[in-house]
């Protein structure tokens, strides 16, 4: 066996290298200067640890903090790290769990008998940055289970021992050593605690959490940071926090009067005329969308006896997640048990097998805007974004395999236009590709995998590879949007699935006569309703376009000798089609622009004896501190179009 591997670098150019060279090697062999601001390597597209020896000829190329995705990952890695140790550091007695990353930054779990309080929040923040600025090295070794065991004993780290032991027969155990500070962890990390930014992280706030989620275990406390490769990148972030907590949906729910959310319901919604309002006309604009786009639509039952969920497999892989009733059947022996669905695919294949189908018949698109139950721990719950009743703009396309790309073209077109409609012009593609554990032939993922592929190109678009991120059963498209502070949102997505017809037995007459399987692509444009109108809210700050505000003007009187024209002024825009209400109470016109300003208003009219007199109203516009003089029929004829669904323009 020879002791030489062959490393082929991002030019394409290759070299040999003795078995065992590490990455950081590789980088001093190129230059003095890359090997200084080296952090990690990617070697065939992983995340490689600079001090991980090479074992097989391989692709590689070196980053250093230019690397964003990489870079990020890393400091937010070691600052995990680094704060455990400064909290040890400062209270020797805590024990230490795990610290994973996370959006934008990382958490770590501690057991302490005494609450972490803000101040002690800003003396972590001072001692980890103490350890950063001694740049002292970053070394990693691999472990046996049982000196592994011994050492989390001998110190009295329970929760490391318990890990250490979850950890796989055969996979290795990795020690990492932050100075003299050591955590189980399985890397890659940087050099030295001087690569971390020591002016580019916050601590942010604590919160409670279960030991590994499980309510029966001990409550630790749960501190989260942010991280960010500059200063003026974690100042931006910053800016952004505050502007997203102003833009706050159940904020802003409450101040429009929107919804409410109580104990007796918990995760689901309590919609209010003004919410309920965006929801059907979200909810209208998408049902002639799609119905433009060729899909017909179905409704299927909300509870379905647990036989339909094992046959699809949802029972096993999905049992923790779905909501139980058990009936007393007349004639039966004990109770039947169903579930509440939680998601429509099921059903939707129910509808298709009944009756024969034809090649003919496909591609065809089955939507549904399915109302759907998930149990979701109630620590996870936030307003309308994540509950456990919902409704999904849910779709299936049963096609044929030659016909992935062109239907997936067509989703992606119609996603496109359903977001610019909304606002979000800013949006990208992820493909996820086969994992490790995965049914079906190497040449059916190559032809899915390629078809979602040339389906984003035919229709403009570029994509990130997510290796490794698929189902079992075939790749998926995800579809992020980015918001108007530029925050991501996942909400569409298009996966393959060969293997739900399979199970529910699903087949169509081919050309020859005979039976096929076809494949089915689930879909979804806004994903659920509830959380895409909390997007929605968010991103245009309670703001909504003229169409989907739920009160689209407010004619206010400024005189009670007013009033009758106020109603006439509101009947005539009830008759344009312009959802209008009246203001005649008793209060300042200052007091009442407020108010309605508040509950984001797009159009308030102030009504006096002199707009009486000619017949005019005075507009002022939800944003702006100026009031225009116009006559009425000039602002019914700009009102009736702008109030207008974009697809009805």
């Amino acid at each position: 066996m020879s002791d030489q591997i062959t490393l082929t670098f991002p030019d394409g150019s290759k070299r040999e290298f003795a078995k065992g060279t590490t990455p950081a090697e590789v980088a001093a062999s190129i230059s003095k200067s890359l090997a200084k601001a080296a952090i990690s390597a990617q070697v065939d597209g992983h995340h490689f640890d600079l001090q991980w020896p090479l074992d097989h000829d391989a692709r590689i190329s070196i980053n250093t903090m230019k690397d964003t995705v990489p870079a990020l990952e890393l400091i937010r890695h070691d600052l995990a790290h680094i704060m455990a140790r400064a909290v040890q550091e400062l209270w020797p007695d805590v024990k230490v769990t795990i610290g994973p990353v996370r959006d934008y930054g990382w958490f770590y779990d501690f057991d302490r008998a005494e609450p972490f309080t803000p101040e002690d929040l800003g003396a972590i923040e001072a001692q980890m940055k103490k350890i950063i600025n001694a740049r002292e090295p970053v070394r990693t070794e691999v472990w046996d289970r049982a000196r592994a065991i011994h050492y989390y004993e001998d110190r009295g780290e329970p929760y490391k021992v318990e890990l250490v032991n979850r950890i796989p027969e055969g996979e290795n155990i990795r020690m990492y050593w932050h100075g003299d500070w050591q955590d189980l962890c399985r890397g890659p990390h940087l050099q030295s605690t001087g690569q971390v930014p020591a002016d580019a992280f916050k601590l942010t706030h604590v919160a409670g959490a279960y030991w590994l989620g499980d309510a029966t275990r001990p409550m630790l406390q749960r501190i989260y940071g942010i991280a960010f490769r500059t200063r003026e990148d974690l100042k931006a972030h910053m800016t952004m926090l505050e502007e997203a907590a102003k833009r706050d949906h159940r904020k802003l729910g409450k101040e429009m009067d929107l919804f409410h959310m109580q104990e007796e319901a918990p995760g689901q919604v309590f919609w209010h005329p003004n919410g309920w309002t965006i929801y059907t006309e979200l909810q209208s604009y998408m049902h002639r969308r799609q119905h433009a786009d060729g899909y017909v639509e179905v409704n299927t039952p909300k509870v379905v006896n647990r036989i339909l969920w094992e046959k699809s497999g949802h029972w096993e892989n999905y049992r923790e997640n779905m909501f139980i009733v058990e009936v007393d059947e007349e004639g039966a022996k004990e109770k039947v048990v169903n579930a509440l669905k939680p998601m429509n695919c099921p059903c939707h294949v129910q509808i298709f097998n009944h009756g024969i189908k034809s090649y003919r018949d496909l591609p065809l698109r089955m939507a549904e805007f399915g109302s759907c139950a998930r149990y979701e721990p109630s620590g996870a719950l936030h307003g309308i974004m994540r509950v456990r009743g919902f409704t999904q703009d849910d779709a299936h396309i049963f096609c044929m395999e030659s016909q992935i790309e062109s239907e997936t073209k067509k989703f992606i077109e119609f996603l496109a236009s359903v977001y610019a409609d909304l606002g979000f012009t800013e949006w990208r593609i992820k493909l996820s590709t086969r994992p490790e554990k995965r049914i079906g032939t190497e040449e059916s993922w190559d032809h899915a995998e390629a078809a979602l592929g040339n389906a984003c190109k035919h229709a403009g678009y570029d994509f990130e590879i997510q290796e490794g991120e698929g189902a079992f059963y075939g790749p998926k498209l995800e579809f992020v949007l980015t918001d108007a502070i530029g925050r991501d949102w996942q909400c569409g997505t298009l996966q393959v699935d060969p293997n739900l017809p399979e199970r529910l037995d699903a087949s169509y007459i081919g050309q020859d006569g005979a039976r096929h399987r076809p494949i089915m692509l689930h879909r979804a444009c806004l994903g659920s309703f509830e959380r895409f109108i909390g997007i929605l809210i968010e991103s245009h700050a309670g703001k909504l376009p003229l169409w989907l505000a739920p009160r689209q003007v407010v004619v206010a009187s400024i005189v009670s000798d007013a009033d009758d024209y106020v109603l006439s002024v509101v009947e005539k825009l009830k008759a344009a089609g312009i959802r209008a209400e009246a203001d005649t109470r008793n209060e300042k016109i200052n007091y009442k622009v407020r108010e309605h300003s508040l509950g984001k208003v797009p159009y308030i009219f102030a009504v006096g004896l002199k707009e009486v007199e000619d017949g005019t109203v005075s507009v002022r516009r939800l944003g702006e501190n100026r009031t225009e003089t116009m006559a009425l029929d000039l602002v019914l004829t700009e009102l009736r179009g702008e109030a207008l669904a974009p697809d009805l323009r």
